[in-house]
């Protein structure tokens, strides 16, 4: 165990080799900051979705990101694939190792999404993060929650998930407990003084955590995994309601790129991480203002299921209408129908004439009091 005086060593590198990424960050990097932080004020400020639309969108995020992630890494399961699995179906086609990867990550970043105001960034959430990710992984049960204990290397993978590229090669086995630890206790140290923006802490701890590869496996998706909860607790509270890994899957070349441009600095004197963090900026800038384009009028069908957009649009097109005509011209379940016009009726889509079995229902009509915006 390293004695005090080694600790404020290590810790006093990690700072010194912070500081001097942060002092070379061009102007590009603070202007991103700045506007993602004004669109999460716009998120906090305009957030009026009801909480069963939340939900939704929480659920196909956490299908989205799941099946985005593991492919990153490898996997052939669709997003579809992602659904049936977790629905409980069987995909005979795929194989068990692709299937169980899968179920490790929907959950963790389930429990994630759910639990992040309680979960404690630490070295042992880190651990137990890992245990999870990989719990039903057969070929990683020895390894779960612990760090290596063999060397590893990044690679770049394609489409079947081959190996095309080192991206990087990563710090040796022996080290990776000691700069683990010491970077995740430096970033949560940082993190609550609250000097440096949480998105440089975050951005650098990233980069430094890839660099490490403190796992045998599952790295990757557990990198992807921790942003998340690192951008929940630091307030970016729209991180459930659009897929963080899809955005990076889109954009796999640039990330691969970015990594490895700033990777290669990491430990000389010329320690650069701008590439990797204008990538990550990008990433969360453009989840950013999907989010807010989320509570904009114009793109409030994107939030509603098939069924609803068709019961809406029927509505739209009729004067005025009855459960049992909407069924009946939908052919959609009355039940589903009914379902539907209360979650229109929330989001004000449409509005109720009368009560009971008699009730009609039209397109939602805002009177003049009421701005375009006070309707979400």
């Amino acid at each position: 165990m390293p004695d005090i005086s080694q600790k404020i060593t290590e810790n006093h590198q990690i700072s010194n080799n912070f500081f001097r990424r942060i002092e070379q960050i061009p102007s590009f990097i603070v202007s991103k900051i700045a506007k993602i932080d004004e669109l999460k004020g716009q998120w906090i400020t305009g957030a009026r979705l009801s909480p069963q639309v939340l939900g939704r969108l929480k659920r196909s995020v956490l299908i989205t990101s799941t099946g985005a992630s593991t492919r990153i890494e490898g996997s052939r399961l669709s997003d579809e694939d992602i659904e049936k699995l977790m629905r409980g179906i069987n995909i005979q086609k795929f194989t068990n190792r692709d299937k169980q990867e899968a179920r490790g990550y929907y959950e963790l970043l389930d429990n994630v999404f759910n639990s992040w105001k309680g979960q404690k960034f630490s070295e042992s959430t880190i651990k137990h993060f890992h245990q999870e990710l990989l719990k039903y992984v057969d070929k990683d049960e020895k390894h779960r929650g612990d760090y290596k204990k063999g060397e590893n290397k990044v690679h770049v993978l394609d489409d079947t998930g081959k190996s095309v590229a080192i991206l990087f090669d990563t710090v040796p086995a022996y080290l990776t407990p000691g700069q683990t630890r010491d970077l995740v206790e430096w970033t949560q140290k940082k993190l609550e003084e609250n000097k440096y923006h949480p998105l440089l802490l975050i951005g650098n701890f990233l980069v430094e955590f890839l660099k490490i590869h403190p796992f045998t496996d599952g790295n990757g998706r557990l990198s992807r995994v921790l942003t998340n909860l690192l951008l929940l607790q630091a307030g970016y509270l729209y991180i459930p309601y659009v897929s963080h890994e899809k955005l990076v899957e889109d954009n796999k070349p640039d990330y691969y790129i970015a990594l490895r441009r700033s990777q290669k600095t990491i430990g000389t004197e010329n320690e650069n991480i701008a590439d990797w963090l204008g990538f990550f900026l990008d990433i969360i800038l453009k989840q950013s203002q999907m989010a807010v384009e989320l509570l904009s009028k114009e793109n409030i069908e994107k939030i509603l299921s098939e069924k609803q957009l068709t019961v809406w649009q029927y509505i739209e097109k009729v004067k005025e209408t009855s459960t049992g005509d909407i069924a009946e011209n939908t052919k959609i379940a009355r039940p589903t129908v009914k379902q539907t016009l209360e979650v229109l009726l929330k989001l004000k889509k449409i509005e109720r004439i009368g009560l009971g079995r008699s009730a009609r229902y039209k397109s939602y009509a805002p009177t003049e009091k009421e701005s375009p915006q006070s309707i979400f």
